[in-house]
């Protein structure tokens, strides 16, 4: 053990000094010297441990030889002030602070943390309360020892909602899935209750305007702009108008029959038939269209609104700009290979409870109650071929296609009837506007920074607030960067939006079997295709890496 007084105080007493002669005091260890340190007046400074162990090294390597009889000194503490560190996060969110203890110098304080907070340019988000916590902390620490804790917090900007548009009265098409309850507490599929109409003032859809969301900041103070929501259009069709009071919603201005469109709501004359056959001739009606009764064959049906046929469509053509919705049945024959009797297109939906052998084209979704059978259906939105309760609907035969995925009770039959089935067809054009828009964000950044450019190199304001001219000119400038920012920031929305689709495209767009899927079932999604070899239970399938993938866990 070594003598307590081989080590003592500098003259400035910011150091201990170790004066020891090997021959007389060795040899020693680091336990030894670290041992003189415990005394009261070295507790406070600062262990230099390369030091210590130099001195070990040194007095073992000489104890017992000549020179071991001279004095060595050592430098093993010294006295040292607080630090303070700040890390940022990587996203620049978030900052913490870690305050070290002094060893027997000057601690840390509020100024000291300023002048490293103002050093890393934090200065937005910052929690005076956290940062006083983390320095009283300090009184109770050890020399050396640390406290460490968030002091800055950014915030997240918050997007916008989309504008939403709230259809407050039923369609036509609605009423196919509502069959009419008797007093028994039963259903009668035939009875599908009176017809939709409205009257004039009332509410046909209410728009949500869109918000616009807060801007948010990151601990240097820089705004995180926020993605407005976007908005959708919703105008007055015919026989309907803006309420007086309240421009965001219709209402109607004429009886007649409610009518959704692209851009909101109309109201249509009713021009009401019994059956549209030889003796009726073919009808083209600037209106919705209401046939109680049949459509019989070879007759040609054509509305500017709805189509709605209480009875049947039999090798026959029917035309909407609206929906087509038959209550009951669909029936057609095949003419040649490809060449079907019965053709029905729709701007809007087309909704039916049995179809076969007929030619379907919607812009907006197809709807199928019980079959569908030995058709060719094109939908710019959905195939479904299922009752309300989800306990029939079969899709047998024909060709399905439908741009956001189909989904039925059961694709093909027993008997390996060949069906085929495209969905998700349309990525690539996807991509191809999402590049588009990408190339025209470039362009507006490019021409925005040019317009800054040009202002930046105006010649002081004092030298030309006076001249018309040129005030006009600045105005113009400055007025043609507010419109290119504002069209940048909508198609910055648009592209979010592209991108968010084509990342989720086959994950969204998908064809899902409720049953079952049987033997000889084609199945295109995207450039993947499968033809069933076996029978598949409930699955949806989907295009995973350009291959076709039936996922049976949600089932």
């Amino acid at each position: 053990m070594l003598t307590p007084s081989l080590v003592a105080l500098s003259a400035d007493k910011s150091k201990a000094e170790l004066r020891i002669i090997p021959n007389t005091h060795g040899p020693v260890s680091e336990d030894d010297i670290n041992a003189l340190l415990t005394q009261a007046d070295f507790t406070m400074l600062f262990p230099i441990i390369p030091a210590i162990n130099k001195a070990v090294s040194e007095v073992n390597a000489l104890c017992g030889q000549t020179p071991g009889g001279h004095e060595l000194f050592f430098t093993i503490a010294e006295r040292k002030d607080g630090s303070v560190s700040i890390s940022v996060s990587d996203d620049k969110m978030q900052a913490s602070m870690k305050i070290t203890s002094a060893w027997g110098g000057k601690d840390i304080a509020l100024p000291d943390i300023l002048n490293t907070l103002k050093t890393q340019k934090i200065k937005m988000g910052l929690s005076k309360p956290k940062i006083m916590a983390l320095i009283q902390r300090l009184s109770i620490l050890p020399p050396g020892e640390t406290c460490e804790g968030i002091i800055a917090s950014g915030k997240v900007a918050v997007n916008g909602e989309d504008a939403i548009l709230t259809r407050k009265v039923a369609l036509a098409r609605e009423r196919l899935l509502q069959p009419q309850e008797r007093e028994d507490g039963s259903v009668d599929m035939r009875d599908l209750g009176s017809l939709i109409t409205v009257k004039p003032n009332d509410v046909l859809m209410i728009k949500t305007p869109l918000t616009t969301g807060t801007p948010g900041f990151n601990i240097h103070g820089d705004v995180l702009q926020q993605i407005p929501g976007k908005d959708k259009s919703m105008e007055p069709g015919t026989g309907a108008s803006f309420h007086p009071q309240d421009p965001n919603q219709l209402i109607a201005t004429v009886p007649g029959q409610p009518v959704e469109n692209r851009t909101g709501m109309q109201v249509d004359d009713i021009l009401q038939i019994k059956d549209v056959d030889v003796r009726c001739g073919h009808v083209n009606f600037k209106g919705s269209i209401l046939i109680t009764g049949d459509v019989h064959e070879g007759m040609e049906v054509k509305a500017s609104g709805d189509v709605t046929v209480m009875g049947f469509v039999e090798s026959a053509t029917i035309e909407a700009q609206g929906d087509v919705i038959i209550s009951k049945g669909v029936i057609g024959r095949l003419i040649k290979e490809h060449e079907l009797s019965t053709k029905i297109k729709a701007t809007g939906q087309i909704c039916a409870q049995f179809v076969q052998y007929s030619q379907l084209e919607a812009q907006g979704n197809i709807l199928v109650t019980k079959q569908l059978l030995h058709s060719h259906s094109t939908s710019g939105d959905t195939i479904t071929v299922s009752d309300a309760q989800g306990k029939r609907g079969d899709l047998v035969g024909g060709i399905a296609t439908a741009a956001k995925g189909i989904r039925a009770i059961a694709f093909g039959a027993t008997a390996s009837t060949k069906t085929e089935l495209f969905c998700a067809m349309h990525q690539g054009e996807l991509k191809q506007e999402l590049k588009e828009l990408d190339d025209s964000i470039k362009g507006m950044v490019v021409a925005s920074l040019e317009l800054e450019a040009r202002l930046r190199k105006l010649p002081p304001k004092a030298e030309w607030q006076s001249d018309a001219g040129m005030i006009e000119q600045v105005k113009m400038m400055l007025e043609q960067k507010n419109q290119m920012d504002a069209e940048r920031i909508k198609e910055e929305v648009e592209y979010t939006q592209h991108l968010n689709e084509v990342e989720n495209y086959y994950n969204n767009y998908v064809i899902q079997a409720e049953k079952h899927i049987f033997i000889n079932v084609e199945i295109h999604i995207g450039n993947a295709f499968n033809r069933t070899q076996r029978e598949h239970g409930p699955c949806i399938a989907k295009n995973v890496n350009q291959e076709i993938s039936f996922d049976y866990s949600n089932r």
